[in-house]
């Protein structure tokens, strides 16, 4: 039997509004907003170029049930490019782009078909190998039954059959609930590739034959962490290669940054942009999350001198805005920073600070206090005891004040 060549990807969430992006330059923000556009037009070049047999797309094309005009127009675009090279698309709206929705629609060209609300198959010839699709779309929002049980049994095993669905596994909370499904379900219909949705995590539940999960096609915010993008699949009915195809414009990430023994800021700012410098080679653009670990007692000192705030806004200064851009959304601590340590390094400085002073130094230190013409009947003359007292009493006062007692 011959082999088809196929694309499969699912939830583009087309004009995703990016909200909580606050602080980034305005036209970096324009940036990020379009950049699901950006990775949709990576998606139809790379098809345009190797020409696969036909693309599948598992739901959530647009990010809301009311798509704008302008979406919609760029999305028809790429599905007459599609045209043009002869290759057929098909459609099952999701949760987020469900049948409900209220928008001006645009006709689609005649190579796209859209599954209805009802499981339905499709058939079609590539290169005398009949294939079956089977699918369905979100009628509203939330689709709660078990719709796997609508599927009909591959029973032609001389026919490829392909399954598309927008849903959860069963008992998987970590995205909303819907069209769930079991792994065992899916494999009961005896299909030969799964093409699912809804999942923003990349992941294949099963290998023979595969159940896949191709995640969205651009992150939206720093939870969808990592290259984003589609796959290219090669099958027939004993084999199946899978071959993704990054799209990602803007990568979210988060950038691990060992810490231990860093005394000085330039030490520190130094290490940050060699940190985002290879992250720029391995990714191109992108948002990042910089975590700091490894803090010793030297690095949790030098962090305790300014806020987290300003430690940010610094390095943000200092990142050569050289394209690609990455933006540091936000600087975290591995462990949180413990006052007691940061404050016993300190301690140490000032205690030896302190211990190296003589008598004259002390004098001039308390001068204000010991020439207060006022003040002065109320203390005693300044001895060698007398300044063992203040010591003392300083190095207690520095203490307390370090760990935030009264």
């Amino acid at each position: 039997m011959s082999t088809i060549r196929f694309i499969h990807t699912a939830d583009l969430h087309l004009d995703s509004p990016f909200k909580g992006m606050t602080g980034l330059p305005t036209d970096r923000l324009n940036n990020l907003r379009d950049s699901t556009f950006a990775a949709f037009t990576k998606l139809i070049e790379h098809a345009v170029k190797t020409k696969p047999d036909f693309m599948l797309i598992a739901g959530d094309i647009y990010d809301g049930e009311d798509r704008s005009l302008r979406t919609q127009m760029k999305f028809r675009e790429g599905m007459v490019k599609l045209a043009a090279v002869g290759i057929p698309v098909f459609i099952s709206h999701g949760n987020h782009d469900h049948l409900s929705g209220r928008w001006t629609r645009f006709d689609l060209p005649s190579n796209v078909y859209v599954f209805d609300e009802h499981v339905e198959t499709v058939r079609l010839t590539v290169d005398g190998q009949e294939v079956l699709i089977s699918g369905f779309s979100y009628k509203e929002r939330h689709i709660r039954d078990k719709v796997i049980d609508r599927y009909p049994l591959a029973e032609d095993q001389d026919v490829i059959h392909i399954g598309m669905l927008h849903g959860s596994l069963a008992g998987d909370e970590t995205h909303a609930v819907y069209a769930p499904f079991t792994k065992n379900e899916l494999l009961a219909k005896w299909y030969d590739y799964w093409a699912l949705g809804h999942i923003h995590v990349r992941q294949q539940l099963h290998e023979s034959p595969p159940i896949v999960y191709p995640g969205n096609l651009q992150g939206r915010h720093r939870n969808e962490r990592g290259t984003k993008g589609f796959y290219e699949v090669e099958l027939s009915k004993t084999t199946a290669s899978l071959h993704f195809i990054p799209a990602s414009a803007i990568v979210f990430d988060r950038l691990e940054l060992p810490c231990a023994g860093m005394s000085h800021a330039n030490e520190w700012l130094t290490a940050c942009s060699e940190v985002l410098e290879l992250f720029k080679e391995h990714n191109g653009a992108g948002i990042v999350e910089l975590l700091l670990t490894d803090i010793d007692s030297e690095a949790a000192n030098l962090f305790s001198q300014s806020s987290e705030g300003e430690w940010l806004e610094v390095l943000r200064d200092y990142v050569d805005e050289s394209e690609p851009y990455v933006w540091v959304q936000k600087i975290t601590f591995a462990t949180q920073l413990n006052p007691s340590i940061a404050s016993s390094a300190l301690m140490q400085s000032v205690a030896g600070m302190i211990d190296g002073w003589t008598t004259e130094d002390w004098k001039d230190v308390l001068k204000d206090v010991y020439q207060h013409a006022r003040g002065v009947k109320y203390l005693d003359v300044l001895t060698a005891d007398e300044i063992d007292e203040v010591k003392a009493g300083a190095t207690a006062l520095l203490a307390a004040e370090m760990s935030g007692m009264e």
